[in-house]
């Protein structure tokens, strides 16, 4: 007797599911007999808007770009890799040495220690022993 109520149930419940879509799908149906037809549409107005847009985009954009976004001209890159995030380079045991270190925050602050050295430095490629004594805190 159980299993019949719960078998009517979802019976019933399917059915107002079905009502449901039923109705919905009537409304979207009145609603797209009632949309104007697409030959009445002003092209010329359209085209007008279509150029208002493109005018109005372009004016926000030259707003939110500053001028000063010209990237400065690439710093001749030597080969080999470079530290993480950085344009110094480096050897490739102080690459697998950096690559060890487990944390990432750590591992970044390390890097930008040894970065700021080797700027200050001078140093054209961060080999081991610079890398050894510039990462010690």
């Amino acid at each position: 007797m159980k299993k019949q109520n719960s078998a009517q149930e979802r019976i019933t419940d399917v059915e107002e599911r079905l009502t449901r879509v039923e109705n919905l799908l009537v409304s979207i149906n009145e609603k797209l007999d009632q949309r104007p037809d697409l030959g009445e549409v002003n092209t010329e107005k359209a085209e007008a808007f279509k150029e208002w847009v493109t005018d109005y985009v372009s004016m926000r954009l030259q707003q939110l770009v500053p001028e000063t976004c010209d990237h400065p001209d690439e710093i001749a890159l030597q080969d080999g890799p470079y530290l993480d995030n950085t344009t110094v380079p480096c050897t490739e045991e102080v690459e697998h040495r950096v690559k060890r270190i487990p944390i990432p925050f750590v591992r970044e602050m390390v890097v930008q220690r040894v970065a700021e050295n080797a700027r200050e430095a001078g140093i054209e490629r961060v080999d081991i022993e610079f890398f050894e004594k510039a990462a010690t805190f």
